[in-house]
Formats: structure tokens, sequence, C-alpha cells
């Protein structure tokens, strides 16, 4: 773990810089294990590493760094066990191809592999939500299958739906409202991911297990 400034009331905590479930594990902890206290105002986890903000006037940056230390070698284990039971499995349906998926075909193409054959992989695998970013609450999963990993679009769109499922490199997610982007869209969900009136809102939180399940055959 190393903690550097990254602005007078900020902290970047990095575990590595390779992706990975044990440093997914690592960011999950600490990210609970600050969640609700006082100093702190903000919790920003990405794949490897947690942005902490914290409010300069109520403590100072080796405070929180102290803080943050504590956390992750004291807590780890309690830290753990609460994720694990708060983990859970959501299966999002999703319609591939067509006009849901406009993106199926190239991503076949890439692969060298039908169509049918990207869905049944890409459904077939089990993701883990590694964390809730660049759009509100845009879900980015790690675990898509090698074999279908492809590049983003050269030029992103300027308006992928809402519920749009895609592909970028070895990630693949989920855009939870209209918006412009540059993953390639393999299909799309009727979920909302999104609801400001639900308790909490997102439809999928940060540490979720995640299947997706086609609910109709692939379009061309």
């Amino acid at each position: 773990m190393t903690i550097r400034p990254a602005s007078d009331r900020s902290l970047l905590v990095s575990f590595g810089d390779q992706i990975s479930p044990g440093a997914r594990r690592q960011v999950l902890r600490l990210t609970h294990s600050l969640e609700g206290l006082r100093p702190i105002r903000n919790l920003h986890p990405a794949f490897t590493s947690v942005l902490v903000e914290f409010d300069p006037r109520l403590t100072r940056q080796a405070e929180i760094e102290d803080l943050i230390r504590e956390k992750t070698l004291g807590q780890a284990g309690c830290a753990e066990q609460d994720m694990l039971e708060t983990a859970r499995q959501v299966e999002i349906p999703v319609r591939y191809g067509g006009e849901f998926g406009p993106d199926l075909e190239e991503v076949a193409r890439h692969a060298g592999l039908t169509a049918t054959r990207v869905v049944e992989l890409h459904a077939s695998a089990e993701y883990l939500v590694y964390f809730l970013g660049f759009a509100t609450f845009f879900v980015y999963l790690g675990g898509l299958p090698a074999e279908i990993a492809t590049p983003r679009l050269a030029a992103p769109r300027r308006h992928v739906p809402a519920g749009s499922v895609g592909i970028a490199g070895s990630q693949t997610g989920i855009y939870p409202m209209a918006s412009p982007g540059g993953w390639r869209i393999v299909g799309r969900t009727d979920l909302r991911l999104l609801d400001l009136q639900a308790v909490p809102p997102p439809l999928v939180r940060l540490g979720d297990r995640v299947r997706f399940v086609p609910v109709a055959e692939v379009r061309s």
C-alpha cells in the first residue's frame, strides 16, 4: 500500500497498479472501514486505489494517513467479513445485438468468433463490481473473458442509451443513463440501474457479483 497527497484535502491510497481480486479486496476493505467517519468527506474507490477526501478544517493530512494505516491493519478481517455478508448476486437481463447491441458483430469479427459465441462467453462469466464512476453509477465490471476483449471505439458516440452494456479492452460495463461513450455496445438491459427514489438508489453496489442473462435471440 502506498499513500500520497492528491491535493490539500485528499490522499490517494494505492494497492499496486495491476487489476486483480487481491487489489479489489483491499480497496473494498479500506472503503468499508472509512465509511461514515467524521473527518472523511468522500471516498472514491477505483480498480486498485481509493481517493480519500477529508475536511482540512477538522484534521491534518498526517492524521488521516495514520487513520488509513490503522484501519488497513487493524480492521481488515472485520471489514472483509462485513463485505461478504452484504455482497449480493445480481442478474441483469440483456437483449444482445441489433438495435440494442450495434457493436456486437464488430466484437465478433475482432475476436474471430460468431456473434452467438460472443454472447455465450459474455453471459457465461461472473463479474465483480470493481467500482462505480465516470458517470453517476456507471458500473465497471471485472471478469470479462479474454477471448472477447475489444478496444473501445476510435471516436465516442454522442449518445449511448441508458442500460447499454459495453466492452472496452478487458472490461465490461453498464451505462446507467444516456450519455456520450466510446465503449463497444453489445446489448441493453431494461432494468433501471439508478432509481433516485430507492434506498439505496443504485441497483448494483461496490463488491456485488453480476451475471448477464440473455433474454432474446442474438440479433444481427
